[in-house]
């Protein structure tokens, strides 16, 4: 039987003598306040987390916990996601370019993103003609008004649509097309089986969605997990001894993609530098093996261009 929620708010005043209590090392009290204050006890506590001892419902802290560590802990997951981020929307543009120039051109068809023909499922393309429509109504984009002034076509062009519906809705139009053939030439461009292309796009959403919303990444167990990549175009990794949930996977992943989307990147290094910066994070807890810099995909090095990033 269910119980009544019955905690009840603790100020960040009285969170630092409670965490004192339970074995936690705070060098300075203030200061400590100030980030309970300004980032909130709830957000932060996924970074004492780790620092609990066994078993972790007792609350108390192993020997050397410090608030210090649990900081470094969230100042290295928030400089993951900006990375992270930074990356995936390079890859995301250049797949949603993809879809727009090789299905319209195979199509020979601008408005094919809302044409019921072209699709297997009425209910989906339905349902993602109601995004469409939703996205279209509210978005105040000068060349939406542009278009809908000028024209009297009930949508934009698909150049238009890719622009302002969100990844995942486009995904999903693409997924739902009857000629899968269509959806072969965008996954080729990126060196992958449609299968694989699939199934990484939805963890780059994922993915994605977890950066954009600052929840807490470095060692997430996410759930989705993908076809497993046989005869890669470009090196890659052992994916038998990787776990897939685990964010290295999807580090990886947008490591892979870089190889068409931006083959200069300068990611490896950027990576390096912030795992360097913070040494007492535990990388093990993000998937990451042990050798993983001897990785073949880790190994390749397109970085001699200084002006890319």
């Amino acid at each position: 039987m269910k119980e009544n929620y019955s905690k009840t708010c603790t100020l960040p005043k009285d969170l630092v003598p409670l965490l004192k209590q339970r074995g936690l090392t705070i060098s300075n009290e203030q200061k400590a306040i100030s980030y309970l204050t300004n980032i909130g006890y709830f957000r932060l506590s996924a970074y004492f987390y780790p620092l609990l001892k066994e078993p972790k419902t007792e609350h108390l802290y192993k020997n050397g916990a410090t608030f210090d560590k649990a900081m470094d802990m969230y100042r290295f997951d928030r400089k993951l996601r900006m990375l992270i981020f930074n990356e995936i929307e390079k890859i995301e543009v250049a797949i949603r370019s993809a879809m727009n120039n090789l299905i319209s051109d195979e199509l020979k068809d601008v408005f094919w993103a809302t044409n019921p023909q072209y699709f297997r499922s009425p209910a989906i393309f339905a349902k993602t003609l109601s995004l469409i429509q939703t996205e279209t109504a509210k978005n105040k984009e000068d060349f939406i008004a542009h278009f809908q002034s000028k024209y009297s076509n009930p949508y934009p062009p698909v150049w238009m649509i890719t622009e302002i519906i969100p990844l995942g809705v486009l995904i999903n139009l693409c997924n739902n097309l009857a000629n899968k053939s269509l959806l072969k030439k965008v996954a080729h461009q990126f060196g992958l089986p449609l299968p694989v292309f699939s199934s990484w796009t939805v963890l780059l959403v994922n993915l994605r969605n977890i950066c954009g919303h600052h929840a807490r990444l470095w060692n997430r167990e996410i759930p989705f997990t993908s076809h497993k990549l046989n005869n890669p175009k470009f090196a890659w990794i052992n994916s038998d001894n990787t776990d897939m949930k685990r964010v290295y996977f999807r580090i990886c992943i947008i490591k892979y993609l870089l190889f068409t989307v931006s083959p200069n990147n300068r990611f490896t290094q950027k990576l390096k530098t912030l795992l360097s910066e913070y040494p007492t994070v535990d990388i093990r807890a993000m998937g990451f093996p042990a050798d993983w810099e001897n990785e073949p995909l880790w190994k390749i090095n397109l970085t001699d261009n200084k002006g890319q990033k």
